[in-house]
């Protein structure tokens, strides 16, 4: 990995347990598997400990590393990572996907909520105003009392978004072409075709991942089923969105709109999105940070320990169904 994410993510107590666990040398850290000190670490590697900045593990890695039997990613997607020549080593690996999920379903939920209540938009008023104003008839037509809530994919994070809407009163919908209906209502939602979810929702949240068939997914037809003032909310990929048909959704106000991932991931400075008052952009922040890096490491931690102990992964990365994970 980096060597920034390992200071992030693998801190002095971390460390001091994966060596409790395993031979490891703790102050080493590798961001390029051509070095000599790489192929040194590597021709005794049993398992590999990866994060964000990891080289691939092609074909040549694996030939200096012929003990590799497992990858513990200390973060969500693999597909940096690994290659087919993992696979065919026939490698086992696990991802913290599942960890890193938790933050993002939270910012989804409260962005949900926030959505529901104009809270963003009520308070620039309350800024410019500040004077007492009729905030019920202002706001007469929302709030969160039976709202529609499009979900767009039954992903970790998507699922785990279902699941912290179930104490509010919202009807949930789903699109998710891999969902049976009967899947989609024992996990709390209305299986929908995808022209219904954005026909219907309140707010649609994307969770869907960045594959050949679902760039541009969330396509102009799509944004001009929203009905006016609806909210569309993306922590997925950018590039799922048609970015230059939002803008013209967003821009004369039609939409609102809270993104946490664009295309590109960093918008030019001449963005319309930036001073759009019905836009809430963030820079990527809803996945783990700070605190919240530390469950990744639990969660690898953990998998290290089954690993040592014989026993399967937890959370496994399977080969047959990388075609379906971001």
């Amino acid at each position: 990995m980096a060597h920034r994410t390992a200071r992030q993510v693998l801190d002095t107590d971390v460390r001091r347990r994966l060596a409790a666990l395993t031979d490891l040398e703790p102050d080493l850290v590798l961001d390029d598997f051509t070095t000599r000190e790489a192929h040194r670490a590597l021709a005794d590697a049993e398992l590999l400990v990866t994060g964000w900045g990891c080289p691939p593990v092609d074909a040549e890695v694996l030939a200096a590393a012929p003990r590799l039997r497992a990858v513990v990613h200390t973060a969500g997607t693999v597909r940096h990572h690994i290659t087919p020549a993992c696979w065919d080593r026939g490698l086992l690996v696990s991802s913290a996907a599942a960890a890193n999920a938790v933050p993002v379903a939270e910012y989804t939920l409260a962005m949900i909520l926030l959505a529901g209540k104009r809270v963003l938009e009520t308070a620039r008023v309350y800024r410019a105003e500040r004077r007492r104003l009729d905030w019920n008839d202002r706001l007469a037509d929302d709030g969160n009392y039976h709202r529609t809530v499009g979900i767009l994919s039954a992903s970790v994070i998507g699922r785990r978004v279902i699941e912290l809407l179930r104490p509010h009163d919202l009807t949930v919908l789903l699109h998710d072409p891999y969902v049976t209906a009967a899947e989609a209502h024992d996990l709390g939602a209305e299986l929908v075709p995808l022209p219904e979810l954005f026909t219907r929702g309140d707010v649609v949240s994307v969770h869907t991942p960045l594959l050949p068939e679902t760039r541009g997914l969330v396509s102009r037809e799509y944004l001009a089923r929203m009905g006016t003032g609806a909210t569309l909310i993306n922590t997925a990929r950018g590039a799922v969105v048609d970015q230059n048909a939002l803008v013209d959704e967003v821009v004369p106000g039609r939409l609102h709109a809270v993104l946490d991932v664009t295309e590109p991931d960093v918008l030019p400075a001449d963005s319309p999105l930036y001073d759009c008052p019905n836009v809430l952009l963030t820079p990527h922040i809803a996945g783990s940070k700070g605190g919240e890096l530390r469950r990744l490491a639990e969660l690898a931690l953990a998998e290290v320990e089954s690993y040592t102990l014989g026993r399967p992964f937890a959370h496994p990365v399977r080969p047959e169904r990388l075609a379906r994970l971001a």
